[in-house]
């Protein structure tokens, strides 16, 4: 399983540096990187196993946050209490979103950034994702709120850009106003 220690801190090169579209098919190791992201995001989730292997709650992660500087990223979502959704997405392109802009109340927070970063980080309420999944066949998701947040902020990484990018620092909370908080 990987651990928080292998999650690369926000210092690391690998999360600014260019993402590659990846080639198919997978092999098996990128298969395996996969689903230990995964499991990871799920034990990270349920408090009896974060707590005994130290692990943060996290929703979502990028290959360039495990070091591979290759565009895809894995989601997994607690639909209801006790039931959890994968997401998976291989070469994702976002191809629409709401006008409508959102942010989560508590603020963004990322397993790569071991700090609080105060501000809001202003996203689209509804997007539609497109990419492929494990064996190349086309996906596409339409995302809203929470979940719309979690696919924008991975995508980011594949773009080199960390949540606090968005966030002016002269101004923490500019255009709150403007922005539904979720």
């Amino acid at each position: 399983m990987i651990k928080t220690s292998d999650i690369l801190d926000e210092k690391d090169k690998h999360l600014r540096a260019k993402n590659y579209e990846v080639k198919f098919p997978l092999s098996e190791d990128k298969k395996k990187l996969i689903n230990d992201m995964l499991e990871h995001l799920y034990y990270s989730q349920i408090e009896k196993f974060a707590k005994k292997y130290n692990l943060r709650p996290g929703m979502g992660l990028a290959a360039p946050q495990m070091g591979v500087n290759e565009r895809f990223f894995v989601i997994c979502h607690e639909e209801t209490e006790g039931n959890f959704k994968n997401y998976i997405i291989i070469n994702p392109e976002m191809i629409s979103h709401s006008e409508e802009l959102i942010y989560a109340a508590e603020g963004e927070g990322c397993l790569s950034v071991n700090r609080e970063v105060e501000g809001i980080v202003p996203r689209y309420a509804r997007a539609t994702f497109t990419g492929y999944d494990l064996d190349g066949n086309p996906v596409k998701y339409r995302v809203r709120e929470e979940l719309a947040i979690a696919f924008q902020h991975e995508f980011d990484h594949l773009n080199g850009i960390m949540f606090y990018d968005h966030i002016d620092p002269k101004d923490p909370y500019k255009n709150k106003d403007y922005m539904r908080e979720i």
